[in-house]
């Protein structure tokens, strides 16, 4: 059956003839009502809560948790079978601690139960089939309703804000959109959202070049980016001697940010690197503060939990756990106390600087296997202990470690016409020396490196199964 699109993923999806004339037509009228009142409506439900006190909070959360589960238990059969086995009385949960028996769900559990867990028919045309690999290799599938993209974007608006963003400022994507070219350049152009695109399937230093050219060429403007691609960029830029000074901020999301990397960038471009998290799944969402790097969890778009090894709810600043997230968004399938496989450290529930009564954490991260090298002993040794600052890399484009043998590890790398086999002997000596002889490693040159199906890059290509 053929899905109804929303207002922006039927912009997003029309071509780009049509665009410019309907651009020129629809310019008179403010881009959030282009969008659409979903857009708006939730754009002044994020104002609002950002002065709630922690009870006005707890008391909204509270009633968009109880109808949720009461929704799950009467319409999902999958719910009400987990719920009655563990002899839990939904009519009980009257506070937010009471919430914390129902038993946390994860990605197995919606798979094996998918057309036990619909709030509606799944063949209306404003229901969306969703499925996500991630790092497991095993897809999840469920759905959702077709209008979220409204909403899931005034959050990004307002945690862009933060950063000094405005709707309608200049921005360059380099995000796995697929362009197509102008006068000769992988790019193209939203002349509504005024977004210009750069290939992340296109980055040989010639395209580099080409991108950096048109971004200069540009007023101020932000760059909206995955992580790996604004370092590769930013690496590119150094060793060029190139200065750029019309981004006003680098907008990063989709991929872990690693403290060394955030640093390097911010150096290259000059300006603040500001980070933002969410999920497929779209149950928490989360965007740095304007006076920090730690996360400020937004309260109206999901139930945010941190959990220990024991199931137990973190509340202790500095301790580490799992994500878990019980979204409000999702009208066609709830989830309810999902573990989304994201880890992050607690920090408090209260701002002095902003002054925003919203969880903060700091530090999030991924699929913890994807981002480690496993030694010869079975030990796990992160990426940012690896990663190369100096001159190791030189003359290389693109690098990635595969691993599919505990204390052995492949260096694929991309080279340029420079690379020698002395700067490959290089590689090896100065990534071994880290390694100290845990894990060895040799360099492989390679064509291209291959990226997920949505343009993003892994740094550990992880085969093993721990």
């Amino acid at each position: 059956m053929k899905k109804a699109l929303s207002k922006k993923n039927l912009w997003t999806a029309m071509p780009s003839p049509l665009k410019k004339v309907a651009a020129y037509i629809l310019r008179v009228i403010p881009l959030n009502y282009l969008i659409g009142k979903s857009f708006r409506d939730t754009e002044r439900l994020i104002r609002t809560a950002e002065t709630w006190s922690r009870l006005e909070i707890e008391q909204y959360q509270l009633e968009q948790l109880k109808n949720q589960v009461q929704l799950a238990y009467q319409k999902c059969p999958a719910y009400k079978k987990i719920y009655d086995d563990q002899n839990i009385d939904i009519s009980s949960l009257r506070t937010l601690a009471d919430f914390k028996v129902l038993p946390l769900i994860d990605k197995k559990f919606i798979n094996n139960n998918i057309d036990d867990l619909l709030l509606v028919d799944k063949n209306n045309s404003d229901v969306d089939y969703i499925t996500t690999g991630g790092t497991s290799g095993v897809p999840l599938t469920f759905y959702f309703n077709a209008g979220r993209s409204q909403i899931e974007y005034a959050y990004l608006v307002d945690g862009w804000k933060r950063a000094g963003f405005r709707l309608g400022d200049l921005k360059t994507v380099l995000r796995g959109t697929v362009t197509g070219t102008i006068n000769g350049v992988n790019r193209s152009y939203d002349p509504i959202f005024k977004e210009h695109y750069y290939s992340s399937f296109h980055t040989s230093e010639k395209d580099m070049a080409e991108y950096i050219v048109h971004l200069k060429s540009l007023n101020k403007c932000f760059l909206h980016v995955y992580p790996s691609s604004v370092y590769q960029l930013a690496r590119y830029i150094k060793k060029m001697k190139i200065s750029i000074t019309n981004v006003q901020a680098i907008l990063a999301e989709s991929e872990n940010v690693y403290p060394e990397q955030r640093k390097f960038v911010e150096s290259v471009f000059n300006c603040r690197y500001f980070s933002s998290y969410g999920h497929t799944e779209k149950l928490v969402a989360a965007a740095e503060c304007e006076h920090s790097s730690h996360y400020h969890v937004w309260p109206t778009y999901g139930y945010f939990e941190l959990i220990d090894e024991h199931g137990g709810v973190i509340t202790e600043a500095g301790k580490a756990g799992e994500i878990v997230g019980t979204g409000f968004m999702n009208t066609v399938m709830p989830f309810i106390r999902y573990r989304t496989g994201d880890y992050a450290e607690y920090v408090d529930d209260h701002c002095d600087k902003c002054n925003r009564n919203y969880p903060i954490i700091r530090d999030i991260r991924g699929h913890r296997v994807q981002e480690h090298l496993v030694a010869i002993d079975n030990s796990l040794i992160p990426w940012t202990a690896v990663n190369m600052h100096d001159d190791t890399f030189d003359n290389v484009i693109k690098y990635q470690f595969y691993q599919d043998t505990p204390g052995k590890a492949i260096i694929k790398v991309v080279v340029n016409d420079n690379f020698t086999d002395v700067q490959k002997n290089r590689i090896e000596k100065n990534i071994g020396k880290k390694l100290d002889g845990k894990v060895t490693t040799s360099v492989k040159v390679v064509e291209k490196i291959q990226l997920t199906d949505r343009g993003k890059s892994i740094f550990v290509d992880q085969k093993i199964k721990l």
